[in-house]
């Protein structure tokens, strides 16, 4: 199964804002597979190296550096954290305190040397998890199955999740047309199906609440509709329909990920509709500097960035003046980052996406509040 640990906006708002000497952001590709991991652990020591190289190029304090070595080689050794894994891997460290994040989505290897956190992979995370819990709900049967990109399917083991609807009500069959006080036939079999509705609900939030992840209902009729209409729990639109006592998690799995690509898909869809809609009254734009500008005076209603580019450079404090900087290093960061945080900070909404999902050459796009 995928060991995923994904902060909540608390979590990050407190890491966009933190600041330190040295502040190290670094992401890797992983695996749920222990037997594969040795190839993440030596990638993990070679964008440690990477850092203290930028940290020792930068001057920095040999003490300091030798505390976030001590911090980075914790890791490096600790068997037990490598052997529970998912997908990828953010590790932000500074030179008094180190946090691990396991992601479910797939992210570029890389390292970045600043005075504040890179944050865009784990945005992305948040905002774009494309990992999911599929509940396949029937009267003979129920099970969750959890999947991620590139990942091997798991069926979660769930404490107190029923057998089937009649071991959930307490009965042999929930189809019999006895009188059960005022209630019988379809009207007694929809009360049973209800209850049973709320016993999987019951047992599965806790699981959902502790990964994070989205769901997807793969049911028929008549559990399909009542489980919208009465569970708590929020499954995405778009339902996983057939055979679905007898589909394997993998045909779960295939049948489900194109119900989570149509929900971002239309997630981004919106964006540019709203987009297109702001721009005539100057309310959206492409532009960085006007970006920056924006997300520093808190005028950024909705923000799509590039996760994986990196332009480097300052935004001042006051102004959201943009310094670009040729070269990486500890003296700079990455604008766009800077720009989704001051965004986020400031309650956007902000995602991060691939490169195909904004205009072509553009590192981000945003819908303004107010003109600036």
């Amino acid at each position: 199964m995928l060991y995923v640990d994904i902060p909540d906006r608390a979590e990050l708002a407190a890491l966009m804002e933190a600041r330190a000497d040295a502040c190290v952001s670094i992401y890797l590709a992983t695996t749920a597979q222990t037997q594969d991991i040795d190839k993440a652990r030596i990638e993990f020591g070679n964008l440690t190296k990477q850092a203290s190289q930028q940290l020792e190029d930068a001057g920095f304090d040999k003490r300091r550096l030798a505390s976030l070595h001590e911090l980075f080689d914790d890791i490096a050794d600790d068997d037990a954290f490598w052997r529970f894994q998912a997908t990828s891997l953010a590790v932000l460290a500074t030179p008094d305190r180190v946090r691990t994040f396991r992601l479910a989505n797939r992210v570029n290897s890389s390292v970045a040397v600043s005075d504040r956190f890179h944050l865009k992979p784990l945005l992305r995370a948040v905002t774009f998890p494309h990992a999911a819990v599929v509940l396949a709900l029937s009267e003979n049967a129920v099970r969750a199955v959890e999947i991620a990109a590139d990942s091997e399917v798991h069926e979660l083991k769930i404490a107190d999740l029923p057998k089937d609807a009649a071991s959930a009500v307490g009965k042999s069959t929930i189809n019999d047309r006895s009188h059960s006080r005022r209630i019988h036939g379809s009207e007694g079999q929809k009360v049973q199906l209800t209850k049973y509705i709320r016993v999987v609900e019951g047992a599965l939030r806790p699981v959902l609440a502790g990964k994070g992840l989205p769901l997807i209902l793969a049911a028929t009729e008549p559990l399909a509709s009542l489980f919208r209409s009465v569970a708590n729990l929020e499954a995405l639109p778009g339902t996983v329909t057939g055979e679905i006592d007898t589909m394997s998690e993998a045909n779960l799995a295939d049948a489900a990920r194109p119900v989570l690509d149509k929900y971002y898909r239309t997630k981004i869809d919106a964006f540019f509709e709203r987009f297109e809609a702001r721009a005539s009254d100057g309310r959206a734009t492409t532009d960085m500097s006007d970006a920056a500008r924006a997300a520093t005076f808190g005028a950024i209603d909705t923000l799509l960035v590039d996760m994986d580019s990196v332009v480097n450079g300052t935004v001042d404090d006051e102004s959201g003046a943009i310094v670009f900087s040729e070269e990486e290093g500890a003296a700079s960061y990455g604008i766009v980052d800077e720009i989704a945080s001051r965004a986020w900070l400031s309650g956007a909404q902000v995602m991060a996406v691939r490169k195909e999902d904004l205009p072509e050459g553009q590192e981000l796009a945003a819908i303004l509040r107010y003109r600036v």
